[in-house]
């Protein structure tokens, strides 16, 4: 059978000729040139939707920024939040959208449409991704910079009002139209964005309605903002009480004790953990946003822990009272949220290879680097001695350095994907076959 004909021996001189291009472009280390290529085929689209997006959200928030001053101010503010509600979905459709059409760049959605998997459409990977990016987009601060951005168009709209009122005695609301809300009016709608938000939850859990993951991350935002107003109203009040309980001024004393008493204490947290943070943390942040959308994602804590000496420890809690699995749900709530997500993103990354999320964490971290100095070059070349010139230079000069650095971390993102999935599925294809 072997020698039946000569014909079974010519592909292997070429299958060896194509083997290296093959494992060239799979190598972790080709996640720079992967990103490119992807970025030079998907750049149109790309530019549509951030341009789009920017152009949304500014739109909303200048419109909040507006409505928040004038009369019946209450109902205005109740206005002015929802609508900053929806500055965050804009993000979040943006960042998706991004992401969606590079699909058809990867080598891993080819595969999956040889293998007949069904196309997903765009509102689908919208649908699953909501949620868990509304966690991530909370717990890791993203948010600072829609509230940053909120803040500056309300004192750049009337500059001269903050000071005018100040020695007029009033209080002029620049700036505070995401904190003044009342605190009864506060909790009403909070209640309702809480009923909105555990409805549509409930029905996206069960699987049943095409936008239920879309409604339940708006009502898990608005309820978060529009309870974020009652508990500072309440806290503001409170806040001298609280400083004097016994149980904060040991915290504080222990934390000042060990601060003192630990070599590098100070050191580490000030210096070494929030760079730790930007340069790891967050990129796996946005990493783990990218491998929703293309629904290679398990968000809970059972996938993450399967195959590991912690999945014995799960199952005896699964056998205690149901009290106690309810209270320590509450208490890890936030760390859950916060850590699992992007665990879940390491192990999938990992797989294709430790040294592909040291290059993306250290390609990631250069990109935005590089944009910073992208930025300040062009503030540079376009400075003049016309005062208050800059105002109208800034903004197109911070526009074009994001959306370099917005699209090209998108592509960072998928690329990452692509070779940590490829790689994944040729490795388990390889054990099986």
């Amino acid at each position: 059978m072997r020698q039946m004909s000569g014909t079974s021996a010519l592909p292997a001189p070429i299958q060896a000729a194509a083997a290296p291009k093959a494992t060239w472009r799979l190598s972790p280390y080709a996640l720079p040139l992967h990103t490119l290529r992807i970025a030079a085929s998907c750049a149109l689209p790309l530019i549509i939707w951030f341009s789009a997006g920017r152009l949304v959200r500014w739109a909303l928030l200048l419109l909040a920024a507006t409505l928040s001053h004038g009369s019946w101010y209450q109902a205005r503010l109740v206005v002015v939040v929802f609508l900053f509600t929806l500055v965050v979905m804009t993000s979040l459709a943006t960042t998706v959208g991004m992401l969606y059409v590079i699909r058809g760049a990867l080598m891993e959605t080819s595969a999956r449409r040889n293998a007949s998997e069904a196309k997903e459409g765009l509102f689908g990977a919208l649908n699953r991704t909501a949620l868990v990016f509304s966690g991530i987009y909370m717990t890791w601060s993203f948010i600072n910079q829609d509230i940053s951005d909120f803040m500056n168009i309300d004192l750049f709209r009337q500059p001269d009002r903050v000071l005018v009122d100040a020695f007029a005695g009033q209080d002029s609301g620049v700036m505070a139209g995401l904190i003044n809300l009342d605190f009864k009016v506060s909790l009403a709608t909070a209640a309702v964005a809480y009923l909105v938000k555990t409805f549509f939850g409930r029905r996206h859990e069960a699987g049943q309605g095409r936008f239920s993951g879309i409604m339940a991350t708006f009502g898990e935002l608005a309820f978060v903002f529009y309870g974020l107003n009652a508990i500072w109203t309440l806290a503001g009040a409170r806040s001298a009480w609280i400083g004097d309980r016994a149980v904060v001024a040991s915290g504080e004393k222990l934390a000042a004790d060990a601060q003192g008493a630990i070599p590098g204490w100070e050191w580490f947290w000030s210096d070494v953990w929030p760079h730790a943070l930007d340069g790891l943390a967050v990129p796996l942040a946005w990493l783990t946003v990218g491998i929703l959308v293309y629904g290679a994602y398990a968000e809970d804590t059972q996938t993450t822990i399967r195959g590991t000496p912690l999945e014995t420890a799960a199952a005896r809690l699964q056998d205690t009272h149901s009290l106690t699995r309810r209270a320590l749900s509450k208490l890890t709530s936030g760390w859950t949220e916060r850590w699992i997500p992007l665990l879940n993103s390491l192990r999938l990354t990992v797989r294709g290879g430790a040294p592909l999320f040291g290059l993306f964490a250290l390609c990631y971290v250069g990109l935005h680097i590089g944009g910073d100095y992208l930025g300040r070059a062009g503030q540079y070349l376009l400075a003049s001695d016309k005062p208050y010139f800059y105002f109208v230079t800034d903004v197109p000069v911070f526009f074009v350095a994001e959306l370099l650095v917005t699209t090209l971390t998108m592509c960072l993102i998928a690329a990452t994907f692509d070779l940590a999935a490829t790689r994944d599925r040729l490795r388990r294809r390889s054990v099986t076959g």
